[in-house]
């Protein structure tokens, strides 16, 4: 299912191979999220991202970098998360070299032009606004400051206006020198390539990456504050998230958590969907997941609905939480929630670049990187009882979390209300 080698200097090299497509995805995961951010330096991990599309030795300016690319029908993007960051060209597997070559590029000679930081600072600008104006996603982020408070987990990876307006040509270098480094990146290939052509491009393109990993992320500190989060806002429906501080992605109830969430509110036959969506007609979208990062995580269900409903909708959402503590759930939903899962993995290994980011993201951040079938056996040896024992461990009244965006004003009634 993949394979694993390393370059002299120490860089993995992970091919995940594929039949049936004619597509490559070359993607470098680097261990450079928003969790080795300090206050003064917060959002530098996502503002670096932008930077590196901005020319180097080769692709002189970003203009030259997507006419490469597009010149040839590919495509390319990059994602900051609160752990890693990750950089993918998607091309015609016969133009897997010029993959390598801009990412390569990108990498080893990002000048990052003082005249591009400039442009960019009102680019970043208009992205942070664009996400306070568009509350499903904000309220995602207020949820993670609830629950973790005033450290980098409980920080939005966008930052702050101030660094967005400040942050220097040297500080992006040095924050490139500190984390990108060959003991803190991995290279992947995945679809249609050989892990001998993919070693080969490795060491041709990003051998020369150099350096030590100078900096690591401090373990999250327990956050005892608010539990409800309200923001006063003219919307047309309200936003919520609703939920509980979880397992890590390295806890043994890691799977456990995947298959509850999956069951609370995962698909469209979830406990949410089905109680809260289609017998009360509650929401038009309702959603339970989970984030897991490697010292903690979050179990939280988001919906939107109308303002007048909205103690309805949180009432309601509790209700499947405490039902669920209580009474625990049934052997036909574990069944359906783990052929959901493995389906829907299944599904995405067809997408080269779905299949880079499930393999890549493992290696990177995890002591084990598991190919389908042991993941797959992970999802079925998660036992009913475990289940219910991580629902009866987690969904209790008192560790409840609330996020509102809306014109709701009550903050009082809404602690009542998960109280």
């Amino acid at each position: 299912m993949f394979s694993l080698s390393k370059l002299q200097s120490g860089l993995p090299v992970l091919t995940a191979p594929t039949v049936g497509t004619e597509s490559v995805t070359v993607l470098i995961f680097a261990g450079a999220g928003s969790r080795y951010e300090v206050q003064k330096t917060r959002g530098i991990s996502h503002f670096l991202e932008h930077m590196f599309f901005k020319g180097g030795k080769k692709y002189k300016t970003a203009a030259e970098v997507s006419m490469a690319i597009d010149a040839v029908g590919g495509s390319f993007n990059a994602f900051t998360g609160k752990e890693y960051a990750g950089y993918y060209v998607k091309i015609a597997a016969e133009h897997v070299h010029l993959a390598c070559s801009v990412l390569s590029d990108m990498l080893l000679h990002a000048r990052f032009p003082e005249e591009e930081i400039e442009k960019e600072r009102g680019v970043i600008m208009e992205e942070y606004r664009m996400y306070q104006d568009t509350p499903m996603y904000q309220a995602g982020w207020d949820f993670e400051e609830l629950v973790y408070g005033d450290q980098p987990l409980g920080w939005d990876t966008i930052g702050t206006e101030e660094l967005i307006r400040s942050v220097t040509q040297k500080e992006f270098q040095r924050h490139k020198d500190e984390l990108y480094t060959p003991d803190n990146l991995v290279a992947t290939f995945a679809g249609k390539i050989e892990k001998k052509q993919a070693q080969e491009l490795g060491q041709e393109y990003f051998g020369a990456i150099g350096g030590k990993k100078k900096q690591d992320f401090k373990a999250v500190k327990t956050h005892a504050g608010k539990r409800i989060s309200l923001t006063n806002k003219q919307t047309e429906q309200a936003h919520l998230v609703l939920g509980v501080e979880a397992v890590s992605s390295l806890d043994n109830d890691y799977f456990a958590l995947k298959l509850l969430s999956v069951i609370l509110g995962g698909s469209m036959s979830s406990r949410m969907f089905l109680n809260i969506r289609e017998a009360r007609g509650l929401c038009y979208y309702i959603s339970t997941s989970t984030d897991n990062y490697l010292d903690t995580g979050l179990l939280s269900t988001r919906a939107g609905v109308d303002q007048s409903r909205l103690h309805e909708a949180i009432t309601a959402i509790r209700h499947e939480y405490e039902m669920c503590a209580r009474d625990g759930i049934t052997k036909e939903e574990l069944r359906r929630a783990k052929d959901f899962l493995k389906g829907k993995i299944t599904l995405s290994m067809e997408d080269s670049e779905e299949r880079a980011h499930f393999f890549g993201k493992q290696q990177l951040l995890y002591p084990h990187t598991r190919d389908l079938p042991e993941y797959f056996q992970e999802v079925e040896k998660v036992s009913e009882d475990q289940i219910n024992g991580i629902a009866a461990k987690l969904l209790k009244t008192e560790r409840l979390r609330l996020v509102v965006i809306g014109k709701e004003k009550d903050e009082k009634k809404l602690e009542e209300l998960i109280s």
